[in-house]
């Protein structure tokens, strides 16, 4: 499994406009081959700042699945008008885990 990890930083003012088209296009990306589930939340210090964790069943499913699909076309066109900066992505590996014990 691997875990994308994407800071947006969302022009301010423009966060309910962001969160409606997200809202769309998170059909988008959970339609892709290899996706297993998203996250998106946002911060509460600065609430023009957003993170998004995607899982996949492999880094490939991202960056060649999704972002080679046509339908990531109208991803773009949703949302990244609304990122500045334009944010870094970067992908992760599990290397352990941990759960309550008791």
């Amino acid at each position: 499994m691997i875990l994308e990890h994407a800071p947006l930083d969302v022009i301010p003012g423009e966060e309910a406009a962001f969160e409606d088209a997200f809202a769309a296009a998170k059909a988008i990306i959970a339609s892709m081959p290899g996706f297993r589930s998203l996250v998106l939340s946002r911060c509460i210090e600065h609430p023009s700042r957003y993170l998004l964790l995607v899982e996949w069943a492999r880094l490939e499913d991202h960056t060649e699945g999704f972002r080679g699909a046509p339908e990531y076309q109208e991803w773009r066109r949703l949302l990244h008008h609304f990122y500045d900066p334009f944010p870094t992505v970067e992908h992760y590996e599990t290397v352990t885990t941990a759960a309550p014990t008791g």
